[in-house]
């Protein structure tokens, strides 16, 4: 059996409103369990945000077709989130075109780094 990534543990101040965040963000669902404040992100990975008082900004990186892209671009610059071309915030406002493809990063709510790339 291959080695697969089922879930990790995202935390949050707020559980809710980060999934919210997310969920809205990268087009998904929230699922409620209770505990986690769980979001489906595709087959195989659940993000389950959970509260936290105190915590280290983590990075998270998702590899997606053009289109998918596209959709997740539009909805960062209508909701005027700040964007940059690089991990470092060196490259305001900018996307990257590594690798052939298409690339930037953001912040969510609570400081961690959210990276979408189209060609890994």
């Amino acid at each position: 059996m291959a080695l697969t990534l089922n879930h990790t543990i995202v935390p949050a101040r707020d559980r809710q409103g980060a999934a919210r965040f997310f969920a809205r963000i990268f087009g998904l669902e929230v699922k409620d369990n209770g505990h986690f404040a769980a979001v489906p992100v595709n087959d195989s990975l659940t993000l389950d945000f959970a509260d936290s008082e105190q915590f280290e900004p983590h990075h998270y990186a998702f590899h997606v077709d053009d289109a998918t892209f596209d959709a997740i671009f539009a909805r960062v610059t209508a909701s005027g989130i700040p964007f940059t071309a690089d991990p470092f915030g060196r490259e305001p406002g900018r996307i990257n075109n590594w690798n052939g493809g298409r690339g930037f990063y953001f912040r969510d709510p609570d400081g961690h780094v959210l990276e979408l790339l189209t060609r890994t």
